[in-house]
């Protein structure tokens, strides 16, 4: 007779059954785990640019390149002269006189340039006190207020802000040059508050760079990105042949360009294809065909019809330039290259009107959009002061894009206002030829008096 199966048996038997049940669940994962691993899947290629031909030249200067020779400074800025007089003849042994001859030549020249021992002139101001003889009283003379309001002179100021905004010094390196350089300890607040009054300085020169580039008949338009406190930002900067003008704006827009070239349109802009540009007149635009080579030698990497347009393009490129290189080294008029840009001219625009035909989207929308900004192209044949690239403006900002990999932007509004006042006079001054850290002092000295300092755009 069958004996009925007790309690304790069946908790035995599930809990054998559990455990059996766990030991293949362990086994597969012991299994999982020796297994080999999968090599990760490589990540695919980046696609290629466009293959650059050899040009067999050397790297460096090439033949025919001015040379960049050191140039002599004028007698009154010597501050010593040491001569060497030869005493006797090397031929025949002659003592020679002391003073040069009629048909003596000119001496050679040698210029060393050296730094005396560089030290800033410390001043330090005194109250002195006095005890009166009659009541016993004491009397302490004040530190006049406008000498307490600063601990660093114009000129020091001057220079430092000229590390900061010319060299893209740190504010802590900055703090370090005072102190190895000129011997003068300067905190790193102080900097930081210095360069604020600079911004203030500045003031009046900045409106004044800002009226010059509205008003010119000719100007370069062009923005990058910027960091404010890690919130995104736009760089502008407007230029001329003599002033730059920069400006930080939180839009890349309509808005933000009116704010720099004011509401008046007024002269001939050279810009990018941005479509805010759109809003200038197209007449009174022009084109960077810098930009443009670069769209259609991306257009050609797509290969098909968008290649065979892009080459077709790229040919009139190459012949455009070389019609303005010839021009703009006196090798033709101005009428001849207009004469010889007219069958150019007419090769482009059935190009383009061949492309905004074609099968491929993307080439037919460029095509298109290129044929609305046709006249904008050719703005620099038939103009005096025009060029066809806007590379003047990238010139002045590249700067400014230094600026910001150092440091990623500004931490604060008035950290912004800095930099576009100091860029500005900095990029104005040099394209001047005029001395950077000159203006900067004599600007703080007259801000600090309250007089108005010294005139950033010059007259004619």
């Amino acid at each position: 007779m069958e004996q009925p199966e007790c309690p304790g048996c069946r908790e035995r038997d599930a809990r054998i059954s559990a455990l059996e049940a766990r030991v293949s669940q362990l086994e597969a994962m012991v299994h999982d785990l020796t297994k080999p691993p999968v090599p990760p899947r490589p990540a695919p290629a980046l696609p290629k640019g466009p293959a650059k031909q050899p040009t067999g030249k050397k790297p460096g200067g090439q033949p025919g390149h001015p040379p960049h020779l050191k140039t002599l400074v004028a007698a009154e800025r010597v501050n010593e002269f040491v001569p060497f007089i030869p005493a006797v003849c090397v031929h025949c042994q002659t003592a020679l006189p002391q003073q040069p001859g009629p048909n003596d030549p000119p001496p050679t020249r040698h210029q060393v340039a050296e730094l005396p021992k560089l030290a800033a002139k410390i001043i330090e101001y005194q109250g002195h006190s006095r005890t009166c003889p009659d009541c016993g009283k004491i009397t302490q003379a004040v530190i006049p207020e406008d000498i307490r309001a600063h601990s660093v002179g114009p000129n020091l100021t001057g220079v430092l802000s000229y590390l900061a905004g010319c060299h893209g010094v740190s504010k802590r390196g900055v703090e370090e040059i005072s102190q190895a350089v000129f011997d003068a300890d300067v905190a790193l607040g102080t900097v930081a508050n210095l360069e604020q009054e600079v911004a203030a300085a500045l003031a009046p020169a900045y409106e004044e760079a800002k009226h010059a580039v509205q008003e010119a008949e000719v100007k370069h338009l062009d923005e990058t990105g910027w960091k404010e406190a890690g919130k995104k930002r736009w760089l502008w900067v407007a230029a001329t042949t003599t002033v730059v003008a920069f400006m930080i704006h939180t839009l890349r827009s309509i808005v933000a360009m009116r704010k720099l070239l004011g509401d008046k349109v007024h002269g001939i802009l050279c810009s990018d294809r941005w479509n805010v540009y759109d809003h200038w007149p197209t007449l009174q635009r022009q084109v960077c065909w810098a930009h443009l080579k670069r769209n259609w030698e991306k257009m050609a990497e797509r290969g098909g019809k968008a290649k065979e347009i892009a080459d077709a393009c790229l040919s009139v490129h190459k012949r455009v330039f070389q019609l303005w290189h010839l021009f703009r080294g006196g090798g033709c008029t101005r009428l001849d290259m207009e004469n010889n840009m007219a069958p150019l001219t007419i090769e482009l625009l059935a190009v383009l009107q061949a492309g905004k035909r074609c099968r491929d989207r993307k080439t037919r929308r460029f095509c298109a959009r290129l044929l609305d900004q046709f006249l904008a192209m050719w703005t620099f044949v038939v103009t005096e002061g025009v060029e066809p690239t806007n590379n003047h403006a990238e010139r002045v900002q590249r700067r400014a894009v230094l600026w910001r990999r150092r440091s990623f932007g500004c931490h604060s509004a008035q950290g912004c206002r800095f930099v576009e006042r100091i860029l500005t006079v900095v990029q104005t001054l040099r394209l001047q030829h005029r001395s950077v850290v000159q203006f900067l002092q004599d600007t703080i000295a007259a801000h600090r008096l309250g007089q108005k300092g010294p005139k950033l755009v010059l007259a004619g």
